[in-house]
């Protein structure tokens, strides 16, 4: 039985660019070892193929929206009926992942109980397909260093979690807005451990830009990204690595250090209205502990 399955939601790989990003993130899933397993869930061009040369297993019946959209409910559902792996984990099929993710899972599993695991990406062009021969990670780490650029504190790529929680989720469209800010959320609402492993896991996105989506429009733009926020409801709930409780250094599951967008992120979050209101003094508070950290980020 595997210790760790790492599920995603593929693109199509019919665009030369994004096939070759996925099959480097997949092949760089598979070298984990034996105590990891990978799962691909949905029906898009390529999957299958992808899958049968990978020897992995596709989940295609996943259940979409009106616009064809896979939907995360069904997408993490799929993945827990076809693991028995005590962890779960999702990540978007555009990231290198590292053998730092498995230590990172273990450390945290064996001190919280109830978690998430989330953290920043690094952004980096890769233009060509990998080759994972020996000492590949460490090349991946030297590229990192010289173009490599952590990416702002906003939402998380990866969600690293025990199979027991996350059982039931809003129809979210998978690969638009909001999604994975209300899993932030969420875990917070239910009393769950959101640990930023930020300092101990290398999550590597290879840069591409929007060409797969209507009109070449970031997802954000997107109607299905307006409904993803209504369904987290609304704008106060879509949190980010920010409104982490605690932080995964050196193997350990820590208090988080102090920085400045943390304790304007926190004031943020106290003093925006339960109500929805855009108006007084709590709201003027909020408003302006936005408006420093987002100069000070460039997040959310």
């Amino acid at each position: 039985m595997a210790l760790l399955t790492i599920f995603s939601a593929p693109k199509p790989f019919s665009d030369p660019h994004i096939n070759m990003i996925q099959r480097n993130a997949i092949q760089s899933w598979l070298q984990l070892g034996n105590e990891v397993e990978v799962l691909l869930i949905g029906n898009e061009a390529g999957m299958q193929e992808i899958a049968e040369e990978f020897n992995i297993r596709q989940l295609p019946d996943v259940l979409c929206n009106a616009s064809g959209t896979p939907l995360v409910s069904s997408i993490f559902e799929q993945a827990y009926q076809a693991s028995s792996a005590p962890i779960l984990a999702y990540v978007n099929a555009d990231i290198i992942l590292l053998s730092d993710f498995v230590s990172a899972a273990k450390s945290a599993s064996k001190q919280e109980e109830h978690f998430l695991i989330v953290g920043q990406r690094w952004d980096l062009e890769v233009n060509a397909n990998m080759y994972f021969s020996s000492g590949w990670e460490e090349h991946m780490k030297t590229d990192l260093q010289t173009d490599g650029t952590l990416h702002l504190p906003a939402g998380s790529d990866y969600f690293i979690y025990p199979r027991s929680i996350f059982r039931k989720l809003p129809e979210f469209a998978i690969g638009r807005a909001g999604w994975d800010n209300w899993m932030i959320y969420h875990a917070k609402v239910e009393g769950w451990q959101v640990i930023d492993a930020t300092p101990s896991i290398t999550a590597i996105h290879q840069a591409h830009d929007y060409r797969h989506l209507p009109d070449g429009k970031p997802h954000y733009e997107l109607p299905e990204s307006q409904h993803n926020e209504n369904l987290a409801g609304g704008s106060a709930n879509l949190y980010m690595v920010l409104d982490s409780d605690k932080e995964l250094r050196h193997g350990r599951v820590t208090a988080p250090k102090w920085t400045a967008p943390r304790t304007l992120r926190q004031a943020e979050v106290r003093f925006t209205p339960s109500d929805g209101k855009r108006s007084g003094w709590r709201w003027s508070v909020a408003r302006q502990a936005r408006r420093i950290r987002r100069k000070l980020t460039g997040s959310l």
